[in-house]
């Protein structure tokens, strides 16, 4: 079983990816069971229900219908709607289709994917199967992280029994369709989080991302179509097509249906929740508990080492895809970090900036270079010896780099310093203008003028 900590969510909020809060509902995968790979006790709790009802009542048309009126979006942080996904690969001749599996969980800050495949394998395997059915895919992929052996083990047992059943492999469900499912583990870093770089690196080349279009949708791994879903994305999809379209755009937000595992960290505990997408900001911290005693919020990490630092004022934000995007934050890997009195805006953003700029692949003049200069920006501030215009370049440069970058990483490698100097922009310019840091965490040493010369 797996050792992530699940948090305890309020009475009344929906359990569609992690059992538990709705057992025995079908499609959910039912209660929590001493062994996740246990598919007797999984079909008796509803899983592959919503398989059959694809392959043998709707169809592939209909299943397409049913997830696109869902409004399912994906839930690897940019939020594309899942079905647009699945009509471009269905509607591109090609002699094969894929269906991909991010569970890389690259972000370190985050156990979301690792939680999902440990506790609910079959969730997973019956949306990636569902979803190859419905683009004619005959091949799918799971990817994880190689040295995740315990996850590794628990997909391995899960898909043989799994296709002993015949629900992947030879002749599915006895509709003549035949499913190929394989665990690959995969080794990388942050930016695999990237579709187009996963797929390169289950092609065994140098991880950089590629000019889109064309997508994977269309043209992905060997040149053929390929959905590329993070595997809370996958997991939703058997509730859906249990349940329908009409029950799941009832939960969450109306722009963003459904439910997402967030990791939150706070002082008093840690740990994953399965959170209904638009909940206020104020609810997803209060899950972690109270502050130490005598300490007070000052901020908000949220997306992971390349998100946005929220200020307590915008607890009341919705935890959805444009509402945090607004804010100058996104959802990326789930993670949603509190930060007490005690931290210091200037240093939390430039040792992300930091680890972002360390992650970076280089490709690109704005990856290779600007990223850099973001982080010597941040760790001038942090030294105190900032020169006179920084922030001003610090903003110019951000602008440009998000303007000109090929993918996400660098342009939200910008957010951690932006939304730093957005939010706390007092707290900067006592570095810039003082070399005094307001919380005594850096330790800054003035310059005299004349050793500046």
């Amino acid at each position: 079983m797996s050792d992530v900590a699940i948090l305890e969510t309020p009475t009344g909020w929906p359990s569609i990816l992690l059992p538990g809060a709705a057992a025995g509902a079908a499609g959910t995968g039912g209660a929590e069971a001493a062994d996740p790979t246990d598919l007797d006790a999984a079909v008796r709790a509803g899983a592959f229900v919503g398989l059959r009802k694809a392959v043998r009542d709707l169809g592939a048309t209909a299943t397409i219908a049913v997830v696109g009126s869902s409004g399912l979006r994906g839930r690897g942080g940019a939020g594309y709607p899942a079905a647009d996904k699945w009509r471009a690969a269905s509607g591109t001749p090609a002699a094969g289709r894929v269906v991909v599996a991010n569970g890389y969980g690259a972000d370190p800050s985050s156990q979301t994917d690792r939680a999902l495949l440990e506790r609910n394998p079959y969730a997973v395997i019956e949306g990636l199967a569902i979803a190859a059915f419905a683009i004619g895919a005959e091949e799918a992929i799971i990817a994880v992280r190689s040295e995740a052996t315990g996850t590794i083990q628990i997909l391995d047992a899960a898909l043989a029994a799994a296709a002993d059943a015949g629900f992947v492999g030879t002749n599915v469900l006895g509709a003549g369709r035949h499913l190929d499912v394989t665990v690959r583990p995969v080794q990388g870093a942050y930016l695999l989080g990237e579709e187009t770089i996963l797929l390169k690196a289950l092609e065994g080349v140098r991880g950089q991302p590629e000019q889109r279009p064309p997508h994977p949708a269309t043209r992905g791994l060997r040149d053929l179509p390929t959905v590329v879903h993070n595997v809370q994305t996958l997991a939703a999809i058997p509730w859906i097509i249990v349940n329908g379209a009409e029950a799941f755009a009832r939960i969450g937000a109306a722009d963003a249906p459904g439910t997402i595992l967030v990791q939150v960290r706070g002082a008093d505990r840690s740990g994953v929740a399965e959170v209904p997408l638009g909940t206020p900001l104020r609810d997803v911290v209060a899950l972690a508990g109270p502050l130490g005693k005598g300490r007070t919020l000052k901020a908000l990490l949220i997306g992971g080492p390349s998100g946005g630092i929220l200020p307590p004022g915008l607890l009341d934000t919705p935890y959805a895809f444009e509402a945090l995007r607004a804010a100058g934050a996104h959802v990326g890997s789930g993670s949603v970090i509190v930060a007490d009195d005690r931290a210091c805006i200037v240093d939390l953003a430039r040792v992300l900036t930091r680890y972002c700029a360390d992650e970076a692949c280089g490709k690109t003049i704005p990856c290779r270079i600007g990223t850099r200069r973001l982080s010597e920006i941040g760790d001038r501030l942090a030294a105190g010896t900032s020169r006179a215009g920084d922030l001003d370049l610090l903003a110019e440069l951000s602008e440009d780099i998000v303007g000109s970058a090929l993918c996400d990483h660098e342009r939200l490698a910008t957010l951690p310093l932006m939304s730093g100097m957005r939010y706390f922009r007092a707290e900067l310019d006592e570095h810039l203008e003082r070399s005094s840091c307001p919380a005594g965490v850096c330790h800054p040493i003035a310059m005299a003028a004349s050793a500046t010369h």
